[in-house]
């Protein structure tokens, strides 16, 4: 044996070498392996489930979106609604106003027409009053003074005999 090598013993490290590296690789490399793929497919099964739920949520927004589209839409056309509605309410309500507004303006002139007559009338018995009254003085007294003289007269033509 030259150089103090032994065959046998370098076969029997080989074999010492192969059986611990079929040791370690049921033992360490294979359950580590399968940990590590598990993991690995773990997180991909998380990734897909994140995609997915994100693009629900993202479909969810759009349906969403659509949604209050229609309802803003909705909405604004209850308001031009409400507006229009307001809008003849307010005409009806003016006009009411109007009518009556007239209505009252026609009593009023009625009644200050009849207020108007009453008053001529009460106006017109006073004045004929005053007239009757101014006469029968005015009648009085001249017959008083005529009277008077008569009998002024009658004393001097009783005085002249």
């Amino acid at each position: 044996m030259p150089l103090n090598i032994d065959w046998q013993q370098i076969l029997l490290h080989l074999f010492n070498v192969a059986l611990l590296f079929a040791i370690l690789y049921f033992l360490l490399y294979k359950p580590v392996h399968k940990f590590m793929d598990e993991r690995a497919e773990k997180y991909e099964k998380m990734k897909n489930d994140t995609e997915n739920r994100l693009a629900e949520a993202e479909k969810t927004k759009a349906e969403y979106e659509k949604q209050l589209a229609r309802a803003n839409a909705e909405i604004d056309e209850l308001k031009a609604k409400a507006r229009s509605d307001m809008a003849k309410a307010a005409d009806a309500s003016r006009l009411n106003a109007e009518n009556e507004a007239k209505n009252i303006i026609s009593a009023a002139r009625t009644g200050a027409e009849s207020e108007k007559k009453k008053i001529i009338d009460e106006a017109r018995g006073e004045i004929g009053d005053i007239i009757a009254s101014a006469a029968q003085k005015l009648v009085s007294e001249s017959t008083a003074a005529a009277y008077d003289e008569f009998l002024t007269a009658a004393e001097g033509s009783d005085t002249d005999e």
